[in-house]
């Protein structure tokens, strides 16, 4: 029998998250949404670029994630820019409260995707990177991206 939804299916991505920040640990979360956010998120309407997680009082929240209005919303639409609670386990919140406590530690928001039906929110706890460490991630990547070639242009001729 074919399943109902498949695995996963990501609505929105930030992939400046890899290049700004070491990406130490994953979570993921459930969201509190709105009818109007869930559809423009389908649709493919969410930016997480400048977007960041916090824990305030016992639960977590998305703050800065810009999910735009939805084209058929009217009255009921929704604020573009609004704080979103997560849905976390107890255990979870307490974890990430004491780990953002640690300098230099944030919760960025990694991913946004679809989950038997759900809206998920994958975030990881991050530390940033200055800038000499992006250029080393850049030469390391540029370093690897020629061996692989070369290795490539090995094997076609042999």
């Amino acid at each position: 029998m074919a399943e109902k939804y498949p695995e996963i299916k990501i609505l929105s991505e930030n992939r400046q998250a890899g290049h700004n920040y070491f990406l130490l640990e994953k979570f993921e979360a459930g969201m509190v949404l709105t009818g109007t956010e869930v559809k423009s998120i389908k649709s493919g309407k969410m930016q997480l670029k400048e977007s960041y997680a916090t824990v305030q009082g016992n639960e977590a929240w998305l703050m800065n994630a810009h999910i735009s209005e939805y084209s058929h919303g009217n009255l009921a639409n929704h604020a573009p820019i609004r704080s979103r609670k997560l849905l976390l386990h107890r255990r979870e919140i307490d974890k990430l409260l004491g780990i953002i406590r640690e300098k230099g530690l944030a919760l960025i928001p990694t991913k946004v995707y679809l989950k038997k039906g759900r809206v998920k929110c994958e975030f990881a706890v991050a530390r940033g990177k200055k800038l000499y460490d992006k250029r080393e991630t850049e030469r390391a990547r540029t370093a690897d991206n020629e061996a692989r070639a070369a290795i490539r242009d090995r094997k076609t001729r042999a």
